[in-house]
């Protein structure tokens, strides 16, 4: 039986520097994100955008959303395989293209580097196999119109 989730969330502009959009150059790109319950994400625009670099931005978060979703499929079926991790690290990196005159683009792919422990009594191969199931399960990777593609290492295991 299929299962309807939902999720919420607020996104308030806030970089309303008194003229509203009165010009490109009157207005931050800083934004907050609300969900229910939880810390509030400080968002604002790419850096080559006029964005506060110290801030996330909507391709941060997206990367790092792919990244997320992998690593907790990852563990679930690590653990439901008797691979014992210790230890989990991704260096994801996305790529995106832009058009012009617009600036208008899109991610082409997603690369997942994540660096795994394991317990010395637990399968290395089955470990850097799962990787395969935890990417076709993964729900944020499924909804994406481009590739995610992983690039595992490994440490530990038999």
């Amino acid at each position: 039986m299929t299962r309807e989730h939902t999720y919420n969330a607020t996104v308030t502009w806030t970089g309303n520097l008194g003229e509203g959009t009165a010009d490109y150059k009157a207005y931050t790109r800083d934004y907050d994100i609300d969900c229910p319950g939880k810390s509030p994400i400080r968002g604002s625009a790419d850096p080559a955008y006029r964005g506060d670099a110290g801030r996330h931005n909507p391709e941060d978060i997206l990367v790092a959303a792919l990244s997320a979703c992998h690593m907790l499929w990852y563990l679930h079926l690590c653990s439901t395989a008797g691979v014992v991790v210790t230890a989990y690290e991704d260096a994801a990196e996305g790529i995106m293209q832009t058009h012009p005159p617009g600036g208008e683009g899109e991610f082409t792919r997603v690369t997942l580097r994540p660096r795994v422990t394991i317990t010395a009594e637990s399968d290395d191969q089955a470990a850097a196999r799962l990787h395969a199931e935890a990417n076709a399960n993964c729900f944020v990777a499924r909804s994406v119109n481009f590739p995610v593609d992983h690039q595992a290492t490994i440490v530990g295991g038999s």
